[in-house]
């Protein structure tokens, strides 16, 4: 198995992050406009994206300032039955954000383009916590189809 790791700063105190990845209105913030459902532990949050289809994650773990994690339930074939996971700690100013979609089955072509695309969207967290202003599709710059 194999995974995407990423690596961010955010200049801003763990709760203001977390907020962002725990609500419905946080992660319409920053990764698609189209989110919806229900972001408690045992829900299901639904991430739509176009044509392109969307992802549904059901939340496995909240930990308030510290950890977000999920499983996705629906969605591309490569990721159903992977986790996606948020794991949060403080550096000074800075709330580190360790990124991990981990138990892709091997490393597909398909997984490039996810790691690209996750990359750009935590910058995308990292611009609405500092800025207030995210850019999360269909605002997003387009790393080419898929």
């Amino acid at each position: 198995m194999v995974d995407i790791l990423h690596r961010v700063g955010v200049k801003s105190d763990l709760n203001s992050v977390y907020d962002t990845l725990a609500t419905i209105d946080g992660l319409a913030g920053w990764w698609t406009t189209s989110t919806s459902g229900d972001s408690t532990v045992g829900g299901i949050v639904e991430f739509r994206f176009g044509d392109a289809g969307g992802s549904d994650m059901r939340v496995r773990e909240l930990e308030p300032a510290k950890r977000v994690l999920w499983e996705v339930v629906a969605g591309p074939d490569e990721w159903v039955g992977t986790t996606i996971s948020f794991d949060l700690k403080q550096e000074d100013d800075y709330t580190i954000v360790l990124f991990n979609h981990q138990g892709w089955r091997e490393p597909v072509e398909f997984m490039h383009h996810c790691g690209t695309t996750w990359a750009k969207f935590l910058m995308s967290l990292k611009q609405l916590v500092e800025t207030g202003k995210g850019a999360p599709y269909p605002d997003d710059v387009s790393v080419g189809n898929w």
